[in-house]
Formats: C-alpha cells, structure tokens, sequence
C-alpha cells in the first residue's frame, strides 16, 4: 500500500535536492495496486503531476490487469525476469515478451526488460525495442562506492 504522505515527501525531496522530477522514477509492483484502487490512482496522478516518472515493476507476475495500464499513470512497464528468462527457447514466453512490448509501446510507455543474463536475450529484447535492459550480463550488484568509483573512471 503506498503511504498518503509520499507525494509530500518526494516534492520535499526535489526541491531541496534540486533534481528535475523527469530525472526520478518511481517503481510500483502490481501488489501496491490491490489495497485501495481509487486512493493508490490518486497518489499516483499527483506524484505523475510532479513530473515523476512511474514504472510497474514485475508486470506479468501479479494480477496484470490491462484495465490498470489505462487506470494508472504509467511512464514504463518492467517486464518480469521469469519471463525474459526462457525467452529464447520457450516460444510462449517469447511471444508474451513480444506481446508486452507491443502493448507498452501502444501506450506509450517505455519498456525495461529485467533479468537478462545472456547475449541471445540480450539480441531478442533489444530487437523488440525495449528501451532498457536489466540484469547480471550488464551488470552485477555492488555497493555505492564502487559505483561512484565506476562513473568517474577509477579502477580502485
């Protein structure tokens, strides 16, 4: 369930961090969505109002309802890992890639592929336009120093 006090807290944020609002997405699993349909669609209008970008994380895991893409305010959809996963041997599970891609295109929104770990995931996501990719092939949890120490160039 998403706290009434989050659109506050996230433009108190942006404006004493001085970060454009487009520069922040926010991720919401399809579990946030079930609590309070009206409440949750509000929040999100007002923190989509700030120019904050929403994903729906994990879709095709939960309910997946297509009615909530148009109820929701929706920048991008993630597509589940468990479905990037076998999508290259699993020619149901790559046509519900494909499908997912088509229909958050449609919608306009942006698609991440999460959990790509092989270079012939990579090529079939990446032919189907999603517009990012997530997973160990590209890289692999670390701590925060490391990725400073990796932005600005610096082996150790």
């Amino acid at each position: 369930e998403l706290d009434a006090g989050l659109v506050d807290r996230v433009a108190a944020v942006l404006a004493e961090t001085g970060l454009p609002p487009a520069r922040l997405e926010l991720e919401v699993t399809e579990s946030a969505l079930l609590a309070d349909e009206e409440r949750t669609r509000v929040l999100l209008m007002r923190l989509r109002d700030l120019g904050v970008g929403l994903a729906l994380d994990d879709f095709g895991t939960g309910f997946s309802s297509l009615s909530a893409l148009h109820r929701y305010p929706f920048t991008r959809l993630k597509i589940d890992r468990s479905f990037i996963s076998g999508c290259i041997d699993d020619a149901g599970r790559g046509g519900v890639v494909r499908t997912i891609a088509v229909l958050a295109h449609t919608l306009g929104m942006a698609v991440t592929a999460e959990g790509v770990e092989t270079g012939p995931q990579r090529q079939f996501v990446s032919d189907l336009g999603c517009d990012t990719l997530q997973g160990y092939l590209l890289g692999r949890p670390m701590p925060a120093a490391d990725i400073r120490r990796l932005a600005s160039g610096r082996r150790r």
